[in-house]
């Protein structure tokens, strides 16, 4: 998803729009790199933490492609695409966090699924 933002935020009027094109560039990079920093750390809640940023970051980039596309920055197809990319994004992490919530297992995030 972050190589689709980066290519259509490059084309026409979105890439003299310094402002958005900046900040969905920024939300999408976001979500990946919570993610990667939230494994990091030290435990299951820390992570769920940093899942939740992820998540915000993906509403975040769903927002500004409504922007992007009320400007006439996207043609429909691929506003409604890209829209159902970050929405099938956000519904994953989401479930993971869910996941992560009920385990019966405590301790270290990753040692479960070691």
């Amino acid at each position: 998803m972050v190589r689709r933002v980066y290519e259509i935020s490059a084309k026409g009027k979105f890439s003299k729009d310094f402002g958005l094109r900046n900040q969905i560039r920024r939300a999408a990079v976001s979500i990946g790199s919570n993610i990667a920093e939230g494994f990091e750390r030290d435990g299951s809640r820390e992570f769920l933490q940093f899942l939740s940023h992820a998540k915000g970051s993906a509403g975040e980039v769903r927002a500004q492609l409504h922007f992007a596309h009320d400007l006439g920055y996207l043609g429909a197809d691929q506003y409604r695409h890209l829209v159902e990319e970050v929405e099938t994004i956000s519904r994953q992490l989401a479930g993971f966090m869910r996941r992560l919530r009920t385990s019966t297992h405590r301790g270290h995030k990753f040692s479960e699924y070691a």
